[in-house]
Protein backbone atom coordinates (compact mmCIF):
# COMPACT_ATOMS: atom_id res chain seq x y z
CA UNK A 1 0.00 0.00 0.00
CA UNK A 2 1.21 3.51 -0.85
CA UNK A 3 2.51 5.16 2.35
CA UNK A 4 2.15 8.76 1.20
CA UNK A 5 -0.04 11.08 3.23
CA UNK A 6 -3.38 11.58 1.50
CA UNK A 7 -5.89 14.42 1.53
CA UNK A 8 -9.36 14.97 0.06
CA UNK A 9 -12.58 16.88 0.47
CA UNK A 10 -14.92 14.73 2.57
CA UNK A 11 -18.03 16.82 1.94
CA UNK A 12 -19.75 17.78 -1.29
CA UNK A 13 -17.90 20.29 -3.42
CA UNK A 14 -19.98 23.43 -3.83
CA UNK A 15 -21.42 26.31 -1.90
CA UNK A 16 -22.04 25.46 1.76
CA UNK A 17 -21.53 26.85 5.23
CA UNK A 18 -18.88 24.31 6.20
CA UNK A 19 -16.64 21.93 4.27
CA UNK A 20 -14.43 19.19 5.74
CA UNK A 21 -11.02 18.34 4.29
CA UNK A 22 -9.43 15.19 5.70
CA UNK A 23 -5.69 14.43 5.83
CA UNK A 24 -4.41 10.95 6.72
CA UNK A 25 -0.93 9.47 6.88
CA UNK A 26 2.37 9.55 8.72
CA UNK A 27 3.02 13.20 7.78
CA UNK A 28 -0.50 14.51 8.52
CA UNK A 29 0.73 16.66 11.43
CA UNK A 30 3.23 18.37 9.09
CA UNK A 31 0.20 20.36 7.93
CA UNK A 32 0.29 22.37 11.18
CA UNK A 33 3.90 23.49 10.78
CA UNK A 34 3.48 24.27 7.08
CA UNK A 35 0.07 25.97 6.94
CA UNK A 36 -0.87 27.22 10.45
CA UNK A 37 0.58 29.07 13.43
CA UNK A 38 0.17 25.89 15.55
CA UNK A 39 3.41 23.93 16.10
CA UNK A 40 2.69 20.24 15.46
CA UNK A 41 4.38 19.10 18.68
CA UNK A 42 2.02 21.26 20.76
CA UNK A 43 -1.20 20.00 19.13
CA UNK A 44 -3.30 17.87 21.49
CA UNK A 45 -5.18 15.09 19.71
CA UNK A 46 -9.00 15.23 19.76
CA UNK A 47 -8.99 18.91 20.70
CA UNK A 48 -10.54 21.46 18.34
CA UNK A 49 -8.37 24.47 17.44
CA UNK A 50 -9.37 27.77 15.87
CA UNK A 51 -6.64 28.92 13.52
CA UNK A 52 -5.84 30.75 10.33
CA UNK A 53 -4.67 28.65 7.41
CA UNK A 54 -1.93 29.99 5.15
CA UNK A 55 -0.77 29.04 1.70
CA UNK A 56 2.35 26.88 1.97
CA UNK A 57 4.16 28.85 -0.78
CA UNK A 58 2.93 32.46 -0.69
CA UNK A 59 1.94 32.41 3.03
CA UNK A 60 -1.17 34.44 2.31
CA UNK A 61 -4.20 33.75 4.48
CA UNK A 62 -6.62 31.26 2.88
CA UNK A 63 -9.27 30.96 5.58
CA UNK A 64 -10.03 30.92 9.31
CA UNK A 65 -10.90 27.35 10.31
CA UNK A 66 -11.53 24.86 13.08
CA UNK A 67 -9.03 22.01 13.00
CA UNK A 68 -8.92 18.74 14.94
CA UNK A 69 -6.20 16.05 14.93
CA UNK A 70 -6.17 12.33 15.79
CA UNK A 71 -3.13 10.21 16.52
CA UNK A 72 -3.03 6.74 15.02
CA UNK A 73 -4.20 4.12 15.72
CA UNK A 74 -7.01 6.04 17.41
CA UNK A 75 -8.51 7.42 14.21
CA UNK A 76 -10.84 6.28 11.46
CA UNK A 77 -7.99 5.11 9.22
CA UNK A 78 -5.72 3.99 12.04
CA UNK A 79 -3.17 6.61 10.91
CA UNK A 80 -2.40 10.14 12.06
CA UNK A 81 -5.32 12.20 10.82
CA UNK A 82 -6.23 15.89 10.59
CA UNK A 83 -9.67 17.25 9.74
CA UNK A 84 -10.00 20.83 8.54
CA UNK A 85 -13.42 22.44 9.02
CA UNK A 86 -13.26 25.40 6.65
CA UNK A 87 -15.82 27.62 4.95
CA UNK A 88 -17.57 25.82 2.11
CA UNK A 89 -16.99 28.14 -0.82
CA UNK A 90 -15.39 26.68 -3.93
CA UNK A 91 -12.59 29.25 -3.77
CA UNK A 92 -11.63 28.36 -0.17
CA UNK A 93 -11.75 24.62 -0.84
CA UNK A 94 -9.65 24.91 -3.99
CA UNK A 95 -7.03 27.11 -2.33
CA UNK A 96 -6.54 24.75 0.64
CA UNK A 97 -6.44 21.65 -1.59
CA UNK A 98 -3.91 23.35 -3.90
CA UNK A 99 -1.70 24.28 -0.95
CA UNK A 100 -1.80 20.74 0.47
CA UNK A 101 -0.60 19.45 -2.91
CA UNK A 102 2.67 21.36 -2.43
CA UNK A 103 3.57 19.54 0.82
CA UNK A 104 6.23 16.84 0.59
CA UNK A 105 4.87 13.27 0.22
CA UNK A 106 1.27 14.50 0.13
CA UNK A 107 -1.11 13.39 -2.63
CA UNK A 108 -4.82 13.40 -3.41
CA UNK A 109 -6.71 10.41 -2.00
CA UNK A 110 -8.19 7.87 -4.38
CA UNK A 111 -11.90 6.95 -4.19
CA UNK A 112 -12.54 4.91 -1.04
CA UNK A 113 -8.92 5.11 0.08
CA UNK A 114 -9.69 6.25 3.63
CA UNK A 115 -11.87 3.18 4.19
CA UNK A 116 -9.29 1.01 2.41
CA UNK A 117 -6.57 2.20 4.79
CA UNK A 118 -8.92 1.60 7.73
CA UNK A 119 -9.31 -1.99 6.51
CA UNK A 120 -5.57 -2.55 6.08
CA UNK A 121 -4.94 -1.10 9.54
CA UNK A 122 -7.47 -3.42 11.16
CA UNK A 123 -10.02 -0.72 11.94
CA UNK A 124 -12.79 -2.49 10.01
CA UNK A 125 -13.45 -5.65 8.06
CA UNK A 126 -14.95 -5.79 4.56
CA UNK A 127 -18.52 -6.27 5.81
CA UNK A 128 -18.19 -3.11 7.91
CA UNK A 129 -16.78 -1.29 4.87
CA UNK A 130 -19.79 -2.41 2.84
CA UNK A 131 -22.04 -1.27 5.69
CA UNK A 132 -20.38 2.15 5.67
CA UNK A 133 -20.94 2.45 1.91
CA UNK A 134 -24.60 1.48 2.40
CA UNK A 135 -25.00 4.02 5.21
CA UNK A 136 -23.63 6.81 3.02
CA UNK A 137 -26.06 5.82 0.25
CA UNK A 138 -29.03 5.16 2.58
CA UNK A 139 -32.25 6.90 1.54
CA UNK A 140 -34.73 5.12 3.83
CA UNK A 141 -34.80 4.34 7.55
CA UNK A 142 -34.61 0.57 6.95
CA UNK A 143 -31.51 1.02 4.80
CA UNK A 144 -30.03 3.17 7.57
CA UNK A 145 -30.78 0.60 10.31
CA UNK A 146 -29.44 -2.31 8.28
CA UNK A 147 -26.24 -0.45 7.38
CA UNK A 148 -25.60 0.56 11.00
CA UNK A 149 -26.21 -3.00 12.16
CA UNK A 150 -23.73 -4.33 9.61
CA UNK A 151 -21.16 -1.69 10.57
CA UNK A 152 -21.65 -2.82 14.16
CA UNK A 153 -20.39 -6.29 13.27
CA UNK A 154 -23.50 -8.50 13.05
CA UNK A 155 -22.30 -10.26 9.90
CA UNK A 156 -18.66 -10.23 10.97
CA UNK A 157 -19.51 -12.04 14.21
CA UNK A 158 -21.53 -14.69 12.40
CA UNK A 159 -19.05 -15.31 9.57
CA UNK A 160 -16.01 -15.22 11.86
CA UNK A 161 -17.59 -17.80 14.16
CA UNK A 162 -17.96 -20.22 11.23
CA UNK A 163 -14.48 -19.49 9.97
CA UNK A 164 -12.88 -19.96 13.40
CA UNK A 165 -14.63 -23.30 13.79
CA UNK A 166 -13.35 -24.39 10.39
CA UNK A 167 -9.81 -23.25 11.21
CA UNK A 168 -9.92 -25.27 14.44
CA UNK A 169 -11.15 -28.35 12.57
CA UNK A 170 -8.45 -27.85 9.96
CA UNK A 171 -5.85 -27.75 12.71
CA UNK A 172 -6.97 -31.19 13.89
CA UNK A 173 -6.89 -32.64 10.38
CA UNK A 174 -3.53 -31.02 9.53
CA UNK A 175 -2.06 -32.54 12.69
CA UNK A 176 -2.90 -36.06 11.56
CA UNK A 177 -1.22 -35.45 8.20
CA UNK A 178 2.07 -35.35 10.12
CA UNK A 179 1.37 -38.82 11.50
CA UNK A 180 0.37 -40.86 8.40
CA UNK A 181 0.96 -44.22 10.13
CA UNK A 182 -1.63 -43.52 12.81
CA UNK A 183 -5.35 -43.96 12.15
CA UNK A 184 -7.65 -41.20 13.30
CA UNK A 185 -9.75 -42.52 16.22
CA UNK A 186 -13.32 -43.25 15.18
CA UNK A 187 -14.82 -40.97 17.81
CA UNK A 188 -12.62 -38.12 16.49
CA UNK A 189 -13.74 -38.85 12.93
CA UNK A 190 -17.36 -38.65 14.08
CA UNK A 191 -16.83 -35.36 15.93
CA UNK A 192 -15.06 -33.69 13.00
CA UNK A 193 -17.58 -34.85 10.39
CA UNK A 194 -20.51 -33.92 12.64
CA UNK A 195 -19.05 -30.44 13.24
CA UNK A 196 -18.60 -29.89 9.50
CA UNK A 197 -22.17 -31.06 8.89
CA UNK A 198 -23.57 -28.63 11.51
CA UNK A 199 -21.65 -25.68 10.05
CA UNK A 200 -22.87 -26.58 6.55
CA UNK A 201 -26.47 -26.75 7.83
CA UNK A 202 -26.17 -23.31 9.47
CA UNK A 203 -24.72 -21.74 6.32
CA UNK A 204 -27.37 -23.36 4.12
CA UNK A 205 -30.14 -22.09 6.42
CA UNK A 206 -28.58 -18.61 6.42
CA UNK A 207 -28.59 -18.52 2.61
CA UNK A 208 -32.13 -19.89 2.25
CA UNK A 209 -33.61 -17.63 4.96
CA UNK A 210 -32.43 -14.48 3.20
CA UNK A 211 -35.29 -13.44 0.92
CA UNK A 212 -34.59 -9.73 1.07
CA UNK A 213 -30.90 -9.92 0.11
CA UNK A 214 -29.88 -6.88 -1.91
CA UNK A 215 -33.47 -5.62 -2.31
CA UNK A 216 -33.29 -3.61 0.87
CA UNK A 217 -30.40 -1.69 -0.64
CA UNK A 218 -31.48 -1.45 -4.27
CA UNK A 219 -35.27 -1.40 -3.90
CA UNK A 220 -38.13 -3.91 -4.18
CA UNK A 221 -39.60 -4.21 -7.66
CA UNK A 222 -43.39 -3.82 -7.60
CA UNK A 223 -45.13 -4.12 -10.97
CA UNK A 224 -48.58 -2.66 -11.67
CA UNK A 225 -50.26 -4.55 -14.51
CA UNK A 226 -53.67 -5.11 -16.00
CA UNK A 227 -55.79 -4.52 -19.10
CA UNK A 228 -55.91 -1.19 -20.93
CA UNK A 229 -57.77 1.64 -19.19
CA UNK A 230 -57.76 -0.21 -15.86
CA UNK A 231 -56.20 2.80 -14.13
CA UNK A 232 -52.59 1.67 -13.83
CA UNK A 233 -51.14 5.09 -14.58
CA UNK A 234 -53.62 6.79 -12.26
CA UNK A 235 -52.66 4.38 -9.49
CA UNK A 236 -48.92 4.95 -9.77
CA UNK A 237 -49.52 8.72 -9.83
CA UNK A 238 -51.64 8.41 -6.68
CA UNK A 239 -49.03 6.30 -4.89
CA UNK A 240 -46.11 8.62 -5.63
CA UNK A 241 -48.32 11.70 -5.24
CA UNK A 242 -47.16 13.27 -8.51
CA UNK A 243 -47.71 12.82 -12.22
CA UNK A 244 -45.11 10.36 -13.46
CA UNK A 245 -47.34 8.58 -15.99
CA UNK A 246 -49.67 9.93 -18.70
CA UNK A 247 -53.34 9.36 -17.88
CA UNK A 248 -55.65 9.09 -20.87
CA UNK A 249 -58.90 7.39 -21.92
CA UNK A 250 -57.19 6.33 -25.15
CA UNK A 251 -56.33 2.63 -24.96
CA UNK A 252 -52.63 1.81 -25.32
CA UNK A 253 -51.33 5.19 -24.10
CA UNK A 254 -48.62 3.53 -21.97
CA UNK A 255 -46.27 1.66 -24.32
CA UNK A 256 -43.16 1.43 -22.20
CA UNK A 257 -42.41 0.63 -18.56
CA UNK A 258 -42.39 3.72 -16.34
CA UNK A 259 -40.57 3.43 -13.00
CA UNK A 260 -41.09 5.51 -9.87
CA UNK A 261 -39.15 5.26 -6.58
CA UNK A 262 -41.10 5.42 -3.30
CA UNK A 263 -40.15 5.07 0.37
CA UNK A 264 -42.81 2.96 2.10
CA UNK A 265 -42.19 3.31 5.83
CA UNK A 266 -38.47 2.71 5.38
CA UNK A 267 -38.61 0.14 2.59
CA UNK A 268 -37.33 1.34 -0.81
CA UNK A 269 -39.80 0.39 -3.54
CA UNK A 270 -39.60 0.81 -7.31
CA UNK A 271 -43.09 0.86 -8.84
CA UNK A 272 -43.35 -0.02 -12.53
CA UNK A 273 -46.32 1.11 -14.61
CA UNK A 274 -46.64 -1.24 -17.58
CA UNK A 275 -48.41 -1.32 -20.93
CA UNK A 276 -52.03 -2.52 -20.86
CA UNK A 277 -52.34 -6.26 -21.50
CA UNK A 278 -54.42 -6.97 -24.59
CA UNK A 279 -54.25 -8.46 -28.07
CA UNK A 280 -52.88 -5.93 -30.56
CA UNK A 281 -51.35 -5.73 -34.02
CA UNK A 282 -49.48 -2.51 -33.21
CA UNK A 283 -45.83 -3.62 -33.24
CA UNK A 284 -44.70 -0.83 -30.89
CA UNK A 285 -47.45 -1.50 -28.38
CA UNK A 286 -46.72 -5.23 -28.61
CA UNK A 287 -43.12 -4.61 -27.56
CA UNK A 288 -44.42 -2.80 -24.47
CA UNK A 289 -46.81 -5.66 -23.66
CA UNK A 290 -44.05 -8.25 -23.96
CA UNK A 291 -41.85 -6.12 -21.71
CA UNK A 292 -44.71 -5.91 -19.20
CA UNK A 293 -44.97 -9.71 -19.09
CA UNK A 294 -41.25 -9.99 -18.47
CA UNK A 295 -41.53 -7.47 -15.62
CA UNK A 296 -44.42 -9.43 -14.08
CA UNK A 297 -42.39 -12.62 -14.10
CA UNK A 298 -39.36 -10.95 -12.45
CA UNK A 299 -41.25 -8.78 -9.92
CA UNK A 300 -40.85 -9.04 -6.16
CA UNK A 301 -44.53 -8.14 -5.84
CA UNK A 302 -47.33 -7.79 -8.41
CA UNK A 303 -50.35 -5.51 -8.28
CA UNK A 304 -53.02 -6.74 -10.70
CA UNK A 305 -55.52 -3.96 -11.32
CA UNK A 306 -58.80 -4.04 -13.27
CA UNK A 307 -61.76 -1.78 -13.94
CA UNK A 308 -64.41 -3.02 -11.50
CA UNK A 309 -67.18 -1.30 -13.47
CA UNK A 310 -66.54 -3.30 -16.66
CA UNK A 311 -64.48 -6.40 -15.82
CA UNK A 312 -63.80 -8.94 -13.04
CA UNK A 313 -60.69 -10.47 -11.44
CA UNK A 314 -61.20 -13.64 -13.48
CA UNK A 315 -59.39 -11.94 -16.39
CA UNK A 316 -56.11 -12.66 -14.59
CA UNK A 317 -54.32 -15.98 -14.39
CA UNK A 318 -55.50 -17.50 -11.09
CA UNK A 319 -52.07 -19.11 -10.60
CA UNK A 320 -50.44 -15.69 -10.50
CA UNK A 321 -52.99 -13.92 -8.32
CA UNK A 322 -53.01 -16.79 -5.82
CA UNK A 323 -49.37 -16.14 -4.95
CA UNK A 324 -48.62 -14.44 -1.62
CA UNK A 325 -46.59 -11.77 -3.36
CA UNK A 326 -49.49 -10.34 -5.35
CA UNK A 327 -52.56 -8.18 -4.78
CA UNK A 328 -55.82 -7.92 -6.71
CA UNK A 329 -57.00 -4.32 -6.99
CA UNK A 330 -60.51 -3.39 -8.14
CA UNK A 331 -60.30 0.17 -9.46
CA UNK A 332 -63.20 2.61 -10.07
CA UNK A 333 -65.04 1.16 -7.07
CA UNK A 334 -67.00 4.42 -6.89
CA UNK A 335 -68.90 3.28 -10.01
CA UNK A 336 -70.24 -0.06 -8.69
CA UNK A 337 -73.00 -1.09 -6.28
CA UNK A 338 -72.61 -2.17 -2.68
CA UNK A 339 -73.47 -5.76 -3.64
CA UNK A 340 -70.71 -5.76 -6.26
CA UNK A 341 -68.28 -4.34 -3.71
CA UNK A 342 -69.11 -7.10 -1.22
CA UNK A 343 -68.61 -9.77 -3.88
CA UNK A 344 -65.20 -8.38 -4.87
CA UNK A 345 -64.07 -8.15 -1.24
CA UNK A 346 -65.01 -11.83 -0.79
CA UNK A 347 -62.75 -12.60 -3.74
CA UNK A 348 -59.84 -10.95 -1.96
CA UNK A 349 -59.82 -7.68 -3.89
CA UNK A 350 -58.78 -4.30 -2.55
CA UNK A 351 -61.36 -1.70 -3.65
CA UNK A 352 -60.01 1.69 -4.67
CA UNK A 353 -60.65 4.75 -6.78
CA UNK A 354 -57.25 5.78 -8.10
CA UNK A 355 -58.68 8.90 -9.73
CA UNK A 356 -60.17 10.09 -6.42
CA UNK A 357 -57.25 8.70 -4.36
CA UNK A 358 -59.62 6.56 -2.27
CA UNK A 359 -58.26 3.58 -0.29
CA UNK A 360 -54.90 3.74 -2.12
CA UNK A 361 -53.23 3.57 1.30
CA UNK A 362 -54.55 0.01 1.66
CA UNK A 363 -52.18 -1.00 -1.14
CA UNK A 364 -49.11 0.57 0.48
CA UNK A 365 -50.16 -0.91 3.85
CA UNK A 366 -50.31 -4.38 2.28
CA UNK A 367 -46.88 -3.88 0.73
CA UNK A 368 -45.41 -2.72 4.03
CA UNK A 369 -46.84 -5.77 5.81
CA UNK A 370 -45.39 -8.13 3.18
CA UNK A 371 -41.92 -6.57 3.23
CA UNK A 372 -41.92 -6.43 7.05
CA UNK A 373 -42.62 -10.17 7.20
CA UNK A 374 -39.73 -10.83 4.81
CA UNK A 375 -37.50 -8.60 6.92
CA UNK A 376 -38.48 -10.42 10.13
CA UNK A 377 -37.96 -13.86 8.56
CA UNK A 378 -34.45 -12.89 7.48
CA UNK A 379 -33.50 -12.03 11.09
CA UNK A 380 -30.70 -9.54 11.73
CA UNK A 381 -28.18 -11.28 9.45
CA UNK A 382 -29.13 -9.94 6.06
CA UNK A 383 -27.03 -10.90 3.05
CA UNK A 384 -26.65 -7.42 1.58
CA UNK A 385 -24.17 -8.22 -1.18
CA UNK A 386 -24.31 -10.77 -3.98
CA UNK A 387 -20.63 -11.55 -3.41
CA UNK A 388 -21.51 -12.76 0.12
CA UNK A 389 -23.90 -15.32 -1.28
CA UNK A 390 -21.36 -16.44 -3.89
CA UNK A 391 -18.69 -16.93 -1.23
CA UNK A 392 -21.08 -18.75 1.10
CA UNK A 393 -22.16 -21.10 -1.69
CA UNK A 394 -18.49 -21.74 -2.49
CA UNK A 395 -17.89 -22.55 1.17
CA UNK A 396 -20.93 -24.85 1.22
CA UNK A 397 -19.78 -26.74 -1.87
CA UNK A 398 -16.43 -27.49 -0.26
CA UNK A 399 -18.01 -28.62 3.01
CA UNK A 400 -20.35 -30.98 1.15
CA UNK A 401 -17.33 -32.59 -0.52
CA UNK A 402 -15.60 -33.13 2.82
CA UNK A 403 -15.31 -36.57 4.41
CA UNK A 404 -12.54 -38.45 6.16
CA UNK A 405 -12.94 -41.55 4.02
CA UNK A 406 -10.83 -39.91 1.30
CA UNK A 407 -7.14 -39.13 1.55
CA UNK A 408 -6.62 -36.87 4.54
CA UNK A 409 -4.73 -34.26 2.48
CA UNK A 410 -7.79 -33.89 0.22
CA UNK A 411 -10.13 -33.71 3.21
CA UNK A 412 -7.96 -30.95 4.72
CA UNK A 413 -8.03 -29.06 1.43
CA UNK A 414 -11.86 -29.11 1.46
CA UNK A 415 -11.92 -27.42 4.87
CA UNK A 416 -9.13 -25.01 3.92
CA UNK A 417 -11.02 -23.86 0.81
CA UNK A 418 -14.25 -23.52 2.80
CA UNK A 419 -12.57 -21.32 5.41
CA UNK A 420 -10.91 -19.27 2.68
CA UNK A 421 -14.27 -18.70 0.96
CA UNK A 422 -15.70 -17.15 4.14
CA UNK A 423 -12.51 -15.14 4.53
CA UNK A 424 -13.21 -13.56 1.15
CA UNK A 425 -16.30 -11.92 2.67
CA UNK A 426 -14.60 -10.38 5.68
CA UNK A 427 -11.15 -9.96 4.14
CA UNK A 428 -9.51 -12.33 6.63
CA UNK A 429 -7.55 -14.98 4.78
CA UNK A 430 -4.50 -15.88 6.85
CA UNK A 431 -2.42 -19.06 6.61
CA UNK A 432 -0.46 -18.26 9.77
CA UNK A 433 -3.65 -18.53 11.77
CA UNK A 434 -3.90 -22.25 10.94
CA UNK A 435 -0.30 -22.82 12.05
CA UNK A 436 -0.99 -21.00 15.32
CA UNK A 437 -3.96 -23.28 15.97
CA UNK A 438 -1.86 -26.38 15.29
CA UNK A 439 1.04 -25.44 17.54
CA UNK A 440 -1.13 -24.17 20.37
CA UNK A 441 -3.42 -27.21 20.40
CA UNK A 442 -0.90 -30.05 20.05
CA UNK A 443 2.47 -30.99 21.44
CA UNK A 444 4.00 -31.41 17.98
CA UNK A 445 7.75 -31.67 17.84
CA UNK A 446 8.28 -32.50 21.49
Amino acid sequence: MDTKTIYALSTTFGRSGIAVIRISGSRAFAFFDAMTDLPAQKVTPRRMYYTKIYDNVSHETLDECLVVAFRGPNSFTGEDTVEINCHGSKAVIRSIINSLSTLTNFRTAEPGEYSKRAFYNGKMDLTAADGLADLIDAETSMQQKTALRQMGGTLLTLYDSWREQLVSLLAYVEAYIDFPDEDIPQDTVFKIENSVFKIAEEISRHINDNKIEERLRDGFNVVISGPVNAGKSSLINAIVNRNVAIVSDIAGTTRDVIDAYVDINGFPVIFSDTAGLRETEDSIELLGINLAREKIAAADFNIFIFDASTTSPEIFDSRLTAEKNSLLVANKADKISEAQKAELINKGCVLISAKNNENVSQITDALYKYFSELFADSSSHLITRHRYKEALNECLDNLKRFNLQKEIELAAEDIRLAARAIGKITGRVEVEEILDKIFSSFCIGK
